[in-house]
């Protein structure tokens, strides 16, 4: 099971997106300051997760919302489920 994610810094509000098989570690490692660009915005708080049966799938999920912006995407959605 693969994983692509969006956190969001509750320090500076910012939002960062990726991808991981395991997303518990991963989150510890975006809040104990082991990965460089997401150091400066500890602690961070999940706040958007879709599941992949593949790594190649999640990779191009977490492309898409790179592309489109995880603001906007996560706007997309609330959308969707609205309307």
């Amino acid at each position: 099971m693969y994983f692509a994610y969006i956190i969001q810094s509750e320090k500076s509000l910012r939002y960062y997106t990726g991808s991981a098989a395991n997303l518990e570690d991963r989150l510890n490692e975006h809040n104990h300051g082991e990965t460089i660009s997401t150091k400066n915005g500890i602690p961070w708080r999940l706040i958007h997760i879709e599941r992949f049966e593949s790594r190649s799938e999640a990779l191009n999920k977490e492309k898409e919302i790179k592309s489109r912006g995880a603001k906007r995407y996560l706007e997309d959605i609330s959308r969707k489920q609205l309307g």
